[in-house]
């Protein structure tokens, strides 16, 4: 049991945690299709902790927001608020007295997992300043805790990528795997511009699935079939087959209508500069694509999405320290 400022250490804890991206299988997953998910580690979000004065309570800063709050007075759906108070109860700890910062390299409702790692390093960063450092199972109880104030029902993956900090394939309802990679790849994640809700999205993937079960249910099964076999040709190298089948994801997620004219023109643009494949990443309806290139093809296809309208560009190396 800790009590007041007690437990923490009189200099800053610093903790961070990575973004993602899924590779195959949004929208899918949430209706228990796998999924694989890699994380970003080049992209994060970092939190640290500092001692204040005796009886001043938590108080936590979201930099990025410009927001600041007690934890006593924030509201009980505020995800960093949410975030404190389930890593006190984990640890059977008190509030102390101390300052909670968060910042992040990850754009918000971008289909990078913003919300999961802002939380995944503020629990670490928390936790560590009490003396425990939370195992990534932990990690990722609480940070899927957090993120159902985001999505309302999230699949579980975005918080098991960035907890683990692996590549896993993840079946909701059943533990999540972590695997080789055979080769590494590369990746460029291009950002539209447009922010993306994965609430709403997810929302109206649901609506016209009840609309048109039997229609869905097949667009998903496909979905699932293609991470699958997306997770052999990583563990494989397959490289140029993974390619083929992020370009027949993006298809599938057409067809489901989650994509925008933006994300297929930064597709199509990335694919025509020579990306193996090509894909939007996260809910859709905005955010992200991804491209996969190797190093005579990053530089024009880099060029090439700047060229359409990317607003923010990252290499991530798959399978090395980079990711």
């Amino acid at each position: 049991m800790y009590s007041g400022g007690q437990g923490i250490n009189t200099r800053p804890f610093e903790r961070s945690a990575p973004g993602k991206i899924i590779l195959c299988g949004e929208h899918s997953v949430v209706y228990g299709r796998p999924a694989v998910g890699v994380p970003v580690s080049t992209v994060r979000s970092t939190a640290w902790v500092a001692s204040t004065p005796s009886g001043s309570g938590l108080r936590i800063d979201a930099l990025d927001l410009q927001q600041s709050a007690l934890l006593g007075d924030a509201d009980a759906d505020d995800p960093l608020a949410l975030c404190a108070r389930l890593v006190l109860k984990s640890l059977s700890a008190q509030e102390p007295d101390a300052v909670l910062k968060v910042h992040s390299d990850l754009p918000i409702a971008s289909g990078m997992g913003s919300g999961a790692s802002v939380a995944a390093a503020a629990a670490r960063a928390l936790s560590a300043s009490l003396g425990h450092e939370l195992a990534p199972s932990a990690v990722s109880r609480i940070t899927h805790e957090v993120e159902k104030i985001h999505h309302g029902v999230p699949s579980g993956i975005d918080n098991t990528v960035i907890a683990w900090e692996r590549p896993v394939y993840f079946v909701k309802d059943s533990a999540p795997q972590t695997f080789a990679i055979h080769t590494p790849f590369k990746l460029i994640v291009a950002y539209s511009g447009i922010a993306s809700s994965t609430k709403a999205a997810v929302t109206a993937v649901r609506r016209r699935f009840e609309a048109a079960e039997g229609y869905y249910s097949v667009l998903f099964d496909c979905i699932g079939a293609i991470s699958t076999a997306a997770r052999d040709a990583v563990e494989q190298g397959a490289i140029q087959t993974l390619g083929t089948l992020l370009n027949e994801n993006h298809e599938l997620l057409t067809k489901m209508g989650v994509s925008l004219a933006q994300l297929d023109e930064l597709v199509v643009a990335a694919r025509q500069a020579g990306a193996m494949g090509a894909k939007l990443t996260g809910s859709g309806q905005g955010g992200n694509i991804i491209a996969l290139v190797d190093e005579e093809t990053v530089a024009p296809v880099r060029a090439a999405l700047e060229g359409a309208g990317a607003t923010r560009i990252w290499e991530a190396t798959v399978g090395s320290s980079d990711a």
